[in-house]
């Protein structure tokens, strides 16, 4: 029988089952608590109007992806599972998550239509109704439905030669439902309409109509509008646009696949049509209509919403990035740079003295694209190594590796085709370097390469006079993403540490040889050490503490599920270490139980970046240790992926990382929330004569390029 695995999956794991252990916190609840925390940005009077709206669009956007992943995952455990003993647990978790995704739901629209449009149009800015268009905005926009969306429209009356249509998972739709006979004298009653991807969500209207300001119509208001006219002879009974949401997860047999890359391409096309999870209606369907397409998908009642307003929120970021008026976004924030790489010296002479740290989005992902560009035009330079997670549809970086393969050099990339939604561009990337003459390898089939390595190798002159080769290494806790690396706070260290950078080396020898990794004195490598390692620090900070000396550990991750390590610090807080847990996202742990976690606090900060960076701090008898990863607390990226944990070594890089990258974090009262032992989470604020305090704006002051007075206090 053949192997079919899903990489991501945690559904089965203890953690994960709501009831399953009254020690740790539903995975699925906590990380929809998560996006309450990103709508409470939303509903924040002093974020700036079009941030609070962007807010509302991440929160649509995460919940797409949690069904498409999460919600998908649990129904197709819970169909192979049956009538086992877990189905009643697997029940109560989606019923629980499906009350929970309801009440943000209908929060994000309550938002939106009662305060954030209400307020972009006291700033002259309007997204305009079929209703609220006066004749002029009208006569212009039923010329532009005649011009440019008519012709691209394929009403398709149902009947027995015309069969529901294909619907693409997240795509604009609409029903129909129509009195009367068609043209040749039958009774048929429903049409869909499938809006074209090629269509903009949201049309500009001439600023000729807009006097004063900018006003905007939605491509579903105007079809709403319009729908009339593709039916001529016919009347509308009743319609509503719809979108119907679906797994989105790539399957691989590990047993049969040849070709990896082939492989994806022809799964990445049927992800369009993967099984139905959700339907998303607009409030005024007639319930005989929804219930119509519920029927047709197989989705169950309880994964209806309806919505008053666009039933893809997501797609009103595209207004935001229309709107010039610079009052109503976050100031403009410019990374800065370590001083001594300011000044253009060769990258690899300055490595030789001392290593380099770069705190992003504070400071640029500039000098680590430097690094390899550089690489690939030094004529000293034999070998280029680099791992690609995430890199996007345009990368400075992926171009100098091509560049690099072009001049000869030897490139080697090991590129990540199961990237979850980076798949396609990847496959590109990949493509484009091998045409250039770069060895490209995709990982381990059955584990995702998600650490963050570059390694560049050089023949340099020896102290004998010979040449040598000599390790240069970037080690990060990010994506190599030009987008994200401005949006993301990450850190990344380039370093010419050849203890460190060998292990590197051995670490990229480790995938493309597939063979055992030799015994390694720094990095902590996932799935064969990882999470050993962090349990033994974790204990040995436990034994510290149980003789009588002072023991801390400090973590700052994206999500804490794996039940292991929370275990183990279960039983460290038990033994009197002090343990401070900054994590962004979900988080199982449950935290000042006494008797269990007393010792334990819990924060997470949401704020202007997205906290991506994960630290592992341990006190260790005043060494304090210092490690950052590519990996989270999290049974899959301890035991399903490829990841790197790496030390600070050098002293002072050790104290910024503490200093920049946990203190503040502790410190804030402006964007921190904090985990209660119900599960529940409380927005933290100022005591009294406390002044406000923002991690994120005290690095942005500490490390950007522009001046304090730039900034608010958020």
């Amino acid at each position: 029988m053949n192997k079919k695995t899903k990489p991501d999956d945690d559904s089965k794991h203890p953690s994960a089952r709501l009831g399953a252990n009254p020690s740790y916190l539903n995975r699925e609840l906590s990380q929809l608590a998560f996006n309450r925390r990103v709508m409470a940005q939303a509903e924040d009077r002093h974020v700036p109007l079009l941030e609070r709206l962007r807010y509302l669009c991440i929160v649509s956007n995460n919940l797409d992806e949690f069904f498409e992943v999460r919600i998908a995952s649990l129904l197709a455990n819970s169909q192979v599972e049956g009538v086992s003993a877990e189905s009643p647990a697997l029940a109560a978790a989606l019923e629980r998550t499906s009350v929970e995704c309801h009440q943000i739901v209908d929060r994000q629209y309550a938002l939106l239509n009662q305060t954030i449009l209400p307020q972009l149009s006291a700033s002259h800015i309007h997204l305009l109704r079929h209703s609220d268009r006066n004749e002029e905005q009208r006569a212009w926009v039923k010329s532009f439905f005649e011009q440019e969306i008519r012709p691209l429209l394929t009403p398709i009356g149902l009947d027995p030669a015309h069969p529901f249509p294909q619907v693409l998972n997240k795509s604009l739709n609409f029903i129909v439902e129509m009195a009367g006979k068609d043209a040749f004298g039958r009774s048929t009653s429903i049409a869909i309409i499938k809006a074209p991807r090629v269509l903009p969500r949201v049309i500009k209207l001439p600023d000729v109509l807009s006097p004063g300001g900018a006003s905007f119509c939605l491509l579903s208001s105007i079809i709403h509008a319009h729908i009339g006219d593709l039916f001529v002879g016919r009347q509308i009974l009743a319609y509503s646009q719809f979108r119907v949401t679906r797994n989105s997860d790539l399957w691989v047999d590990e047993e049969e696949v040849k070709n990896l890359r082939q492989a994806l391409q022809s799964e990445l096309q049927s992800r369009q049509f993967g099984v139905a999870v959700r339907l998303e209606v607009a409030r005024s369907c007639p319930q005989h209509l929804s219930q119509f397409l519920l029927d047709q998908f197989g989705i169950a009642a309880n994964r209806l919403y309806a919505v008053d307003g666009p039933v893809n929120m997501v797609r009103l970021s595209e207004m935001i990035d229309q709107i010039s008026d610079a009052s109503l976004r976050f100031p403009p924030f410019a990374p800065g740079l370590p001083l001594h790489l300011d000044n253009g010296n060769d990258i690899f002479e300055q490595l030789k003295q001392k290593d380099v740290l770069l705190h992003h989005p504070f400071q640029s992902f500039q000098p680590v694209v430097d690094f390899v560009r550089s690489a690939a035009f030094d004529s000293n330079v034999v070998a280029i190594k680099q791992t690609i997670y995430r890199t996007g549809m345009n990368s400075d970086l992926m171009e100098a590796l091509i560049v690099a393969a072009q001049r000869g050099k030897e490139v080697m990339v090991i590129v990540e085709l199961m990237a979850r939604f980076d798949e396609e561009a990847n496959i590109n990337w990949a493509d484009k370097l091998e045409r250039a003459g770069a060895q490209v390898v995709y990982g381990v089939v059955g584990l995702k390469t998600h650490a963050k390595l570059s390694l560049v190798i050089r023949r340099e002159a020896g102290k004998d006079g010979n040449g040598e080769l000599r390790y240069y290494a970037h080690l990060g806790t990010g994506n190599y993403h030009p987008t994200t690396t401005k949006l993301y706070t990450d850190f990344g260290l380039l370093t010419s540490n050849q203890k460190l950078a060998t292990e590197v080396n051995e670490v990229f020898l480790h995938l493309t040889s597939l063979t055992k990794p030799k015994k390694m004195d720094y990095l902590w490598l996932a799935p064969f050490l990882l999470q050993k390692e962090i349990i033994r620090a974790i204990h040995n900070e436990a034994e510290i503490a149980r003789k009588g000396r002072p023991a801390r550990i400090v973590a700052k991750m994206n999500a804490l599920l794996d039940e292991s390590v929370i275990r183990a610090l279960y039983e460290a807080s038990a033994d009197g270490v002090k343990i401070e847990l900054i994590v962004r996202g979900a988080c199982a742990l449950r935290p000042g139980v006494p008797g269990l976690s007393e010792n334990i606090h819990v924060r997470s900060i949401i704020g202007r970046f997205l906290e991506h960076s994960r630290i592992y701090y341990f006190r260790n008898n005043l060494q304090h240790d210092v490690y950052l990863a590519s990996a989270d607390w999290m049974n899959r990226n301890l035991f399903r992926r490829v990841e790197v944990a790496f030390p600070v070594l050098d002293k002072s890089l050790k104290r910024r990382v503490i200093n920049e990258g946990l203190t503040p974090y502790l410190k804030d009262n402006t964007n921190a929330w904090s985990l209660g032992s119900d599960g529940n989470w409380h927005k933290n604020k100022p005591h009294r004569r406390q002044k406000q305090y923002s991690a994120q704006r005290h690095l942005m002051l500490a490390l950007g390029a522009l001046s304090p007075t730039h900034y608010t206090n958020k």
